[in-house]
């Protein structure tokens, strides 16, 4: 008997300390609708972005900032008036720069050269940034029209089997459309295609043949 009350405490014990690991288990939060899943995603890949910054690039963006707003044309008129007000009605012995304030030409010669380094600083990284995002945006591109093609497919079969009519009176272009679209050929179509539009040349109106592009 008093075996038989050991196992079962042991038993007991143990459903315990597994009802508290499940307890202790983070539970599984429910995904939100797919409008803030989405929000949510972008606004994690721009703090990662934020994150693995340089320092150079958060001060090119903060002088880029700073002398695109109207706080830097306010100062540079206050400076420069103050500048020429000084260097005209100043008694001659205080005047440091004379007209035609050649010391003030360079300054803003200099600070041009500068602040045009900055931009150019924070427009290659604009652009590294638009070109990760350009391939992120093809990649999803190119997932959504295999998945698509694979619904179409999908829907064919079950026409089929339920012995629906397909529609067919556009030339089997549903049938066209449910195939796997030939990415190099359509790459290939539009190189050969874009320079007669681009060039200044007469664009023919015909549309591709589809021995040119394979969808």
């Amino acid at each position: 008997m008093h075996l038989r009350t050991l196992t079962v405490g042991c038993r007991l014990r143990k459903q315990a300390k597994c009802l508290q690991s499940i307890r202790a288990m983070p539970t599984l939060q429910r995904p939100a609708n797919p409008a803030e899943a989405n929000i949510q995603a972008i606004v994690d890949l721009e703090r990662k972005a934020l994150a693995a910054s340089r320092w150079s690039d958060r001060v090119s963006d903060t002088i880029s900032g700073f002398a695109g707003s109207l706080w830097f044309v306010l100062c540079h008129v206050v400076l420069f008036t103050a500048w020429a007000a000084w260097n005209a009605f100043a008694s001659p012995e205080l005047r440091f720069d004379p007209y035609p304030y050649g010391l003030l030409t360079f300054i803003v010669s200099l600070e041009g050269v500068l602040i045009a380094t900055f931009v150019l600083i924070k427009q290659n990284r604009m652009a590294a940034q638009s070109d990760q995002r350009d391939h992120l945006n093809l990649q999803v591109d190119l997932l959504a029209e295999q998945e698509m093609t694979v619904i179409l497919r999908l829907l064919r079969r079950i026409s089929e089997r339920l012995g629906v009519a397909s529609d067919d009176g556009h030339g089997g272009r549903t049938a066209q459309l449910a195939e796997e679209t030939n990415v190099y050929e359509l790459m290939r179509t539009i190189e050969k295609e874009l320079p007669r539009v681009a060039g200044g040349g007469h664009a023919t109106s015909q549309q591709p043949s589809n021995d040119n592009v394979s969808k």
